[in-house]
């Protein structure tokens, strides 16, 4: 590599070490807060046992052999393969590993797993006695590949990104770990009211998130305090919408099975669809929050005189340039995520009272809105927080 290409290769990853010192004590801060959560979310719940003498389990398989194969394409159903196969099976994890099996696999239109020799499958194994237990084709082993879909986008991100795509590498492990491992826990096995607990883990998130992102700097700190204000005015908006037209937690299509799991762990269900809504919209809120912030920031640098009043009037067009491309990927999101619902009802000639009505197309409208709102709401928010300031800390 040429002497320039490697100082500029450096350049992208490099950091003050103060200020790495400032983001790492930062980050192991937030994670000691989300461990602190996590301890606290698990300590009581109930684990399964393996060595159980009855129960289920999902372990993976190796297709010794096909040995026999009675298939065919379905063209009713775009030639999708129907029939049996009987196979021979070794087990490869959990207990019964080593295992060798025979077992029928049963394919339809809607649930084909076509098991070719060499093949590693995902198998549910229910016990039913001391070393008595069936085996039955649950699915395909997806794990491996999804892993490495996982390693290429972080590695594009490093790669491309630099020293900010390391840190988005480490924001977006914080909130997906927020979230996955403390959210839910507390929801589910605490019983923790879902609205309060998910501003909570979506504060704690966007801070320590931008921290590491832009360092512990005004700008920071007013992306952080903007993003909040944009998601907490979007989830006001869901919640006087549901008020307004009826709709809860209560409608959505999980509600059933969620209802009981809440007789164990104290669920709440009412407030979840508003949840979902704070979690889905804190990502674009966040990154145009960050935009406007950092640019009127960087405007101040290098004109320190603008007023607070020309520094907002900056700010401002500048988020108005991102707005509409935000807002329409919040609401083509949220409308790729129901095209499936929304193609059945269409191929059913639904009328348009009917449609408007329907409670999944309720929901999927304030959801667009709402997160669409919050994000059109942090614009000005941001950019009147960073005016006054900045302005501030020059006086």
């Amino acid at each position: 590599m040429a002497p320039g290409k490697s100082l500029n290769a450096m350049k992208r990853f490099h950091i003050d070490k103060k200020e790495l010192l400032t983001r790492l004590i930062i980050g192991l801060i937030g994670f000691a807060l989300l461990a602190g959560l996590r301890i606290y979310a698990v300590q009581d719940r109930s684990v399964y046992e393996s060595t159980a003498t009855t129960g289920v389990e999902y372990e993976k398989a190796l297709v010794l052999e096909v040995l026999e194969d009675n298939t065919e394409l379905n063209h009713d159903a775009e030639d999708t393969i129907v029939g049996t196969q009987l196979l021979s099976l070794e087990l490869t994890s959990g207990r019964y590993a080593g295992d060798q099996v025979e077992i029928y696999n049963h394919l339809s239109p809607y649930y084909s797993v076509v098991a070719q020799e060499g093949m590693t499958l995902s198998v549910r194994v229910l016990t039913t006695g001391n070393n008595e237990y069936t085996v039955s084709v649950y699915n395909y082993e997806r794990i491996p590949w999804l892993m490495i879909f996982i390693a290429v986008f972080l590695l594009a991100l490093i790669l491309i990104g630099g020293k900010q795509g390391f840190s988005a590498v480490f924001g977006l492990s914080f909130t997906m770990g927020g979230v996955i491992f403390v959210l839910m826990p507390l929801l589910v096995q605490r019983g923790w009211p879902p609205i309060p607990t998910t501003l909570l883990i979506v504060a704690l998130t966007m801070f320590v998130s931008y921290v590491f992102i832009g360092g512990l700097h005004t700008k920071s700190m007013v992306a952080t305090l903007g993003s909040f204000g944009g998601v907490l005015l979007a989830g006001l908006f869901a919640f006087a919408a549901g008020e307004l037209v009826h709709i809860s937690g209560l409608n959505m299509d999980e509600a059933e099975p969620l209802l009981l799991t809440a007789a164990d762990g104290g669920l709440k269900i009412k407030g979840l669809l508003i949840c979902g809504i704070l979690i889905a919209a804190e990502g674009a809120i966040m990154d145009i929050s960050m935009s406007v912030s950092s640019s009127v920031d960087e405007l101040h640098r290098v004109n320190p005189a603008l007023t607070a009043k020309e520094l907002f009037r900056s700010g401002m067009n500048i988020g108005r340039d991102a707005m509409g491309t935000m807002a329409n990927t919040l609401v083509l999101a949220f409308a790729g995520t129901g095209l499936n619902t929304m193609l059945l009802i269409y191929a059913y000639d639904a009328s348009f009272e009917q449609l408007m009505n329907a409670e999944f197309l309720s929901m999927e409208l304030i959801r667009a809105i709402a997160g669409s709102l919050g994000m059109i709401l942090t614009v000005p928010l941001v950019a009147l927080l960073s005016a006054r300031i900045l302005t501030a800390k020059k006086k």
